[in-house]
């Protein structure tokens, strides 16, 4: 079976999208690791299945898929970058495009200079919601492990993530804390681990460990779950610059119960066939 995609990037976070709007794909878990594996596929942190919908609210339907085949809940780059394909491909012509997630709906906008920015939607902060094993709802939490306590925020942007302040990120153990804490028990659906360092208030140095992808050179969702816990903490102002070894994001909460704003450049890598 020959499939069609196009391959997109944001600030290095890369993505393999494939339309079933005109195409009448049906992908399975061990195609969908071809398609991702960077030595005999395509390769990408993610790929992302465009889809119609029945949601009277949303213009269209995506779905997100990790290099393992697993399918997870939100992805705020690729909400940025279906938005870019949509357009350019000519599925709208409307600049303002609501996506229907598993589990939420998020408003991309396509802007001037090739900006296009995605409302997140409000985070969630309660554990119960994360989810997250904590007895109550705090700011921060210590998560236990091999007789270490480890300072995190745990929060959830439509997806799970543990946020670890760090002095220097270069020097932060990305690969051995990370998968260590993306399977912690404490986190029952596993999580995105993201690595803070505070430059200022209104900028931040990132790596994160995505759950299911490993370190990946940016992480749309990771950088709005890092600013929300940022502020909760009072070490961040409302708009902040997420600087990632891929690229800058920008990221706008003006606190509870308001929606995070990420925004950035998108940009078509190339397009192609492969035999499945």
């Amino acid at each position: 079976m020959k499939i069609n995609f196009t391959k997109m990037q944001a600030a290095g976070n890369d993505f393999v999208i494939v339309e079933t709007l005109t195409k009448g794909y049906s992908l399975q878990r061990d195609q969908i690791r071809k398609l991702a594996d960077r030595h005999y596929g395509v390769g990408c942190d993610q790929l992302l299945l465009l889809q119609a919908t029945a949601n009277h609210d949303a213009d269209f339907c995506f779905r997100i898929f990790n290099p393992d085949g697993q399918e997870v809940e939100q992805c705020g780059n690729g909400a940025r970058c279906i938005g870019r394909f949509c357009l350019d491909q000519g599925f709208t012509s409307k600049t303002k495009i609501s996506l229907e997630t598993i589990n939420r709906l998020v408003t991309v906008n396509l802007l001037d200079e090739g900006l296009v920015d995605v409302d997140m939607g409000p985070p969630e902060l309660d554990p119960d919601k994360v989810p997250f094993n904590a007895k109550q709802k705090s700011d921060f939490y210590h998560l236990i492990n091999e007789n270490s306590k480890i300072e995190i925020g745990a929060i959830n942007m439509g997806n799970t993530h543990a946020i670890i302040r760090v002095e220097d990120v270069k020097k932060a153990d990305v690969s051995k804390i990370g998968p260590m804490i993306e399977k912690h028990p404490d986190f029952p659906l596993k999580t995105n681990v993201e690595f803070l360092q505070i430059s200022s208030r209104n900028k931040v140095l990132l790596r994160v460990y995505e759950r299911g992808a490993g370190e990946t050179l940016a992480c749309g969702s990771g950088a709005c779950a890092a600013v929300v816990y940022g502020k909760i903490r009072g070490w961040l102002d409302e708009t902040v610059t997420v600087e990632f070894p891929g690229g800058k994001l920008n990221v706008c909460w003006k606190g509870v119960g308001n929606p995070v704003i990420l925004s950035g450049l998108t940009e078509l890598v190339f397009k192609g066939t492969v035999n499945l």
